[in-house]
């Protein structure tokens, strides 16, 4: 009985072959979308500045005009893009290996700041000849900037204090110690000159410790910076989707109770991977010091620590997919102060600024909002 239950199903004869199956790509209105919504977010940033721009009584026109010329107008406007693109790159490239674990990290602002403190006091105290000297600030600064981290890191897995609140309060508190320092004679403060006041800031290193330049000015001219950023992204790109490390810190970032049944210790990747992040936003702020600064002052980081992390945010963790997205906004920094000296005032400039952010981040997004929204609709 069995066997002539299951013979119908067991044999059938062979025929024709059917009809192809439908193909299942996504229709092209799908492969659209996105970059129609980046097209509609940047026009609608773009309208939206050029009439902040007219209320103030400048010529809409002419801040597009200048925003070109100082972005990409010239050898040495593309040239300051990319130096401006190199420590965005470098905050991007930590902050993908801390996403990468599950944990948000927003403070490399403050661990930019305190990486190019301990930098400034290396490069200035520390004799040597200048290659051993930049190596040293370099290497110092991302400590620096790991040591900061490992703060927040050992708040998150001592006392369970949330790793978002923690790295954001450490922000004030390492803007407060690097202005500390720099208002002390006896730390970093710049030495006083017969005749001349002293400002809040340090003396400047000496040029040989300066990172490398290629090209001469006024024409195409960029730091060793961005070549750095660059391997670094690459290597770092391989090394999560390839090594047992990068491995590790993907399945923590995915399922910590999964992670932790395969032997994966939360605290030894998850605060490892925080440590990292901490250590390439201080590197951020090394390549700042040695590649256009020179010297440590108030509002040294000039928000780069919180743009880096956006250009992780649209890149989508991906750290060669930052590399790109960096320059971007590397443009749109030095673009940015060239329309100050256009004379917009200089609050008009961090709107424009902050719209063209919010246009590129937008599409993002709204791209995840509906992955999720999908995601709840199947699980419902």
């Amino acid at each position: 009985m069995t066997k002539l239950l299951e013979a119908p199903h067991a044999a059938r004869p062979a025929g024709p072959p059917g009809p192809a199956a439908p193909r299942t790509g996504a229709p092209i209105t799908q492969r659209l979308r996105t970059p129609g919504l980046y097209a509609l977010s940047l026009s609608l940033a773009f309208a939206i500045a050029g009439l902040l721009v007219a209320v103030v009584g400048k010529s809409p026109w002419d801040a597009a005009v200048a925003m070109y010329e100082g972005s990409l107008g010239s050898g040495s406007s593309i040239g300051q893009s990319i130096d401006q693109a190199a420590p965005l790159l470098m905050v991007a490239i930590g902050s993908v290996i801390a996403a990468r674990a599950g944990i948000f990290n927003i403070g490399q602002e403050g661990q930019l700041i305190i990486g190019a403190a301990v930098g400034a006091s290396v490069g200035l105290f520390m004799p040597g000849p200048g290659w051993f000297v930049l190596l040293m600030i370099l290497l110092c600064a991302a400590i620096g900037g790991a040591l900061w981290a490992s703060i927040a890191a050992i708040l998150y897995y001592w006392r369970g204090v949330d790793v978002v609140i923690a790295t954001l309060l450490l922000i004030f508190v390492a803007n407060q110690v690097v202005s500390f320092a720099v208002n002390r004679p006896y730390l970093l403060r710049e030495q006083a000159v017969p005749g001349q006041t002293t400002a809040s800031q340090s003396d400047m290193l000496r040029e040989s410790v300066w990172l490398p330049r290629f090209g001469e000015y006024p024409g195409f001219n960029i730091g060793a910076g961005i070549f750095i950023a660059a391997l670094l992204a690459v290597g770092v790109y391989f090394a999560l989707t390839r090594s047992r490390w990068g491995f590790r810190i993907r399945l923590l970032g995915l399922n910590a109770k999964t992670a932790h049944r395969a032997g994966v210790g939360a605290v030894v990747v998850g605060g490892g991977a925080l440590l990292a992040s901490g250590a390439f936003a201080g590197l951020a702020g090394g390549a700042m010091l040695t590649g256009s600064g020179y010297r440590i002052q108030d509002g040294f980081a000039d928000n780069v620590g919180f743009d880096g992390l956006l250009v992780a945010l649209v890149a989508k963790d991906n750290p060669v997919r930052a590399i790109p997205v960096a320059l971007f906004f590397g443009a749109l920094r030095a673009g940015g102060g060239f329309l100050a000296s256009t004379g917009i005032p200089r609050y008009i400039v961090a709107v424009v600024t902050a719209l063209l952010v919010l246009a590129v981040v937008f599409p993002t997004a709204f791209a995840e909002i509906q992955r999720r929204r999908v995601a709840r609709t199947t699980d419902a």
